[in-house]
């Protein structure tokens, strides 16, 4: 595959994992939480096909095949750490969402009060 191709196939993978990311907090937000985590295992799955590519491009580079430098890898590269940490914070608010929703965050509220 040339670097191009591999390049947009990072891109690829990175918008579709970060869009499944997004689905998931809307499914969070309507309290729909087995499909919001249905999206984030979709999610880390194109996550996962993204970074196995880019270990490729890196195991090379360590070989002495250098790639060239241009700005559409520089764009997959930040492209897929964007997505990577938008996966970590979605999560993160996703279990916000289970616990404000649940009666514990009710009970905790009442306790602290």
């Amino acid at each position: 595959m040339d670097l191009e191709k591999i390049i947009f196939t990072i891109i690829a993978h990175s918008g579709n994992a970060k869009s499944k990311c997004f689905e998931a907090l809307n499914a969070a937000k309507q309290k729909n939480f087995s499909k919001a985590e249905e999206l984030i295992k979709e999610a880390k799955e194109e996550l996962l096909k993204a970074h196995h590519i880019q270990t490729e491009i890196l195991q090379k580079e360590a070989q002495g095949q250098r790639q060239e430098l241009n700005l559409l890898l520089i764009h997959a590269e930040d492209h897929l750490m964007n997505t990577m940490l938008a996966k970590d914070l979605i999560e993160e608010l996703i279990e916000f969402y289970k616990i404000f929703t649940s009666n514990k965050f009710i009970e905790r509220r009442i306790l602290n009060d």
